[in-house]
């Protein structure tokens, strides 16, 4: 369970160094990737581990890593328009889309908890972005719609995780983890190409950011939660990693002077809660 809540604490810090780098959205992404997964890869070769992959996984590979790159590309764009908390809040909204997904491709039934969790949800977003939604700036709006599109790339790329490791069930996780990592790299350096950004990092100060993104954000915290996960309770684990969010709104007010009101919080409470019922399973027999 410490772990999980040191993984979750780390994870939470990634909106953060997003918002205080200087670079492009796809930069910080790319950087990010870049650092931590060359760290991954130096784990790798010290553990003197060879990852096994057939055509199918190394497609899974690809797949991932364009999912996990259309997921960065879209939080980080909606970290700058509506700030660190509401973009990792959107983001969860994944549980939903892997519920709905389940349903209609795999046959899963929901549970009552999850049936109960839609209606929060859609109130919850609701009091939290919508109380005066005409009348909020364009460029809010758009923030909003950005962080719903980081939660269906988020979700796609989980079943994309999933069916990797099911390919290439004979690799560690660790492993995986590596591959995606510089494969999201690699598609996000050709989208920076596209998108004429320089590679180039302006100063010591963002290349700190960059490195600390990249250790915190996609290394330890990953790795705590991956050493975790599985010696803890579904429940717990679903209540646990809600922490990232709810962290993340507090570093939102506390470093960056964001402010919100009864109807904000009473919306981010209720998503939150939904969140949480909507990431319960129903327990195997």
């Amino acid at each position: 369970m410490l772990n999980l809540i040191l993984g979750a604490l780390m994870i939470s810090f990634s909106a953060v160094f997003v918002k205080l780098v200087t670079i492009s959205p796809t930069a910080s992404a790319f950087y990010r990737m870049l650092f931590g997964g060359l760290i991954l890869l130096g784990v790798l070769l010290w553990r003197r581990e060879r990852p096994r992959l057939n055509t199918t996984a190394v497609s899974m590979v690809f797949l991932a890593g364009a999912f996990f790159a259309g997921d960065l590309a879209f939080w980080h764009r909606s970290i700058l328009h509506v700030g660190p908390g509401i973009a990792t809040l959107l983001a969860n909204f994944q549980v939903f889309i892997l519920a709905l997904t389940g349903v209609l491709i795999f046959r899963e039934k929901l549970t009552r908890a999850q049936i109960a969790a839609i209606p929060l949800a859609v109130l919850g977003l609701a009091l939290l972005v919508g109380s005066d939604w005409a009348h909020l700036p364009e460029s809010y709006r758009i923030g909003v719609g950005l962080g719903l599109l980081t939660a269906c790339c988020y979700a796609a790329y989980i079943l994309s995780l999933r069916r990797l490791r099911e390919e290439a069930a004979s690799n560690s996780a660790f492993a995986a983890i590596t591959l995606v990592s510089l494969t999201t790299a690699l598609l996000l350096g050709l989208l920076m190409l596209v998108e004429h950004n320089s590679f180039v990092i302006p100063d010591w100060r963002n290349a700190g950011w960059l490195i600390a993104y990249g250790v915190f954000g996609q290394v330890l915290g990953w790795v705590l939660i991956s050493n975790g996960i599985h010696r803890v309770r579904a429940s717990q684990v679903g209540l646990i990693l809600l922490l990232q969010p709810l962290f993340a709104f507090i570093w939102d007010c506390a470093f960056f002077g964001r402010r919100f009101n009864v109807i904000e919080i009473s919306g981010a409470a209720l998503a939150l809660g939904a969140i949480y019922l909507g990431s319960l399973k129903r327990a195997a027999r």
